[in-house]
């Protein structure tokens, strides 16, 4: 029988970097809905939430290494550690380059992939605790699985309002590039959230 530690540091570690995530997207939101001249300072804010982030990364690393017993397995505890910091490094990369291309406006269906990216670091934030039992924890992957399928939908429909005739083609190709991290910060909620069902089928 394969016994298994509560009450591990791990949980706390993940949970807090899970809670940078509701903090991030926060901030994404608020650059998004902000004038032009006041967006380089929310990204040097979220910009500090990455850099947390990769500290709490860093400390689940080191406490890896240091600890003769984990909560499961090791190798799972890292790479749920890295998926979490993917989301981080998409939102930041996302503040970041909306910043450096000057975007003017946001297209049509920003605030709803915002929706998406915001439910879904309100859910992993809500489900990290919940490690400790991961067998409780299938409604939170199959919702951030839906978010995922959603965020696709918004997103196709955001690349052909970018494309229609007459677009200027060097706006596009920015605004592209700036929404293709929303996406991508979407499928990593969701590559998140497969690791947690992984652990959840070893567990069982």
């Amino acid at each position: 029988m394969r016994i298994t530690p509560r009450g591990s540091q791990f949980f706390r570690l993940l949970t807090d970097a899970a809670a940078n995530l509701v903090t991030a997207t926060g901030l994404l939101r608020e650059l998004t809905e902000a004038a032009p001249q006041e967006r380089e300072a929310i990204a040097g804010r979220l910009h500090e939430v990455e850099h947390a982030g990769d500290d709490l990364t860093h400390t689940i690393m080191v406490e890896l290494n240091s600890s003769f017993v984990t909560p499961f397995d090791r190798e799972d505890i890292q790479t749920l550690a890295a998926r979490v910091d993917d989301v981080l490094d998409y939102l930041d990369t996302a503040a970041d380059l909306a910043v450096l291309y000057r975007l003017d406006t946001f297209p049509p269906g920003t605030e709803l992939l915002l929706r998406v990216l915001c439910r879904a670091a309100e859910i992993t934030a809500e489900s990290m605790p919940g490690l400790a039992k991961v067998g409780e924890l299938a409604p939170y992957w199959i919702e951030v699985n839906e978010l995922e399928n959603e965020a696709d939908r918004v997103y196709r429909r955001v690349l052909a309002h970018l494309f229609q005739p007459g677009a200027d083609a060097l706006e596009v190709l920015k605004t592209k590039e700036v929404m293709e991290q929303f996406e991508l910060a979407a499928d990593a909620f969701e590559h998140v959230a497969d690791v947690v069902q992984t652990i959840a089928v070893k567990e069982s």
